[in-house]
């Protein structure tokens, strides 16, 4: 443990690097820059609201605070975990030339996302601002799901990042798996809509009890249940253990695949 303590603490610098670098790439040539992590969710709120406030008609106080925080937190998600997956095909070159952890690579990619996620809370900040949202003292439990959805998606990240590397029409596929999981994550529709058959199945959804819980916090001003709190607290455990294991085992014949 102290061994890997050490070996943290050494490449932490080229960690932090890794996220400038990659925060510099996805805004590189871009006249707004950092600006389109307030406005990306911003008008993709508007948008929603319209279509789902108005055409679908869903009665939920509050729709754009609703829509909004369950959009920023999944859009980090797909994001992060996207990235992490290409993250050691994408840096061959690298891991080729000089030894360097590879856990390094999908970490940095997620960290890099929750940069922008971060970023993203100015948005939610203008929305309740907008709307008049009542903001209590629960507010300040806000980095609770945040860090649910951190540990999550590095957990994840690491999983795909070695899918992709043994498998790579991973990179085809989970394109569909993450629109599949949208749509199964209640972001803007109530899960009352659905039948309630199948809501027990949807409250396993690890991407619900997060957003769930951003949302008692942030929308209604109330302190997510120890149900939530447990089962969110699982999922993260349990991912991030089965990610660590996974790349440990098969990250020193990354190098006879890439």
């Amino acid at each position: 443990m102290k061994t890997q303590f050490l070996k943290w603490k050494k490449y932490k610098t080229l960690l932090m690097r890794l996220v400038q670098r990659d925060l510099k790439v996805k805004y590189r040539r871009s006249v707004l820059g950092y600006l389109w992590s307030l406005l990306n969710p911003l008008l993709m709120m508007v948008v929603m609201s319209v279509v789902f406030s108005y055409m679908f008609r869903f009665d939920i106080p509050n729709y754009p605070i609703y829509l909004i925080t369950g959009q920023i937190m999944f859009t980090f998600f797909s994001e992060s975990t996207n990235m992490a997956m290409g993250s050691i095909i994408g840096n061959v070159s690298l891991i080729k030339k000089v030894y360097v952890p590879k856990y390094i690579f999908p970490i940095s990619r997620v960290l890099s996302s929750f940069v922008t996620l971060l970023f993203s809370l100015a948005a939610v900040v203008v929305v309740m601002l907008a709307t008049r949202t009542p903001v209590t003292p629960v507010i300040l439990l806000f980095p609770l799901p945040l860090a649910y959805v951190l540990v999550f998606s590095m957990g994840m990240g690491l999983i795909l990042s070695v899918f992709a590397v043994y498998f790579r029409d991973m990179t085809h596929l989970y394109g569909v798996m993450t629109t599949a999981w949208m749509y199964l994550t209640p972001i803007f529709y109530p899960i009352e809509s659905i039948p309630e058959s199948v809501q027990p199945f949807i409250r396993l959804n690890p991407l619900f009890l997060f957003i769930d819980c951003f949302r008692e916090i942030v929308l209604y001003g109330r302190v997510p249940t120890l149900q939530n709190t447990a089962a969110s607290c699982a999922w993260c455990l349990v991912v991030m253990a089965v990610g660590i294991w996974l790349f440990r085992k098969r990250q020193a014949n990354f190098i006879l695949h890439i």
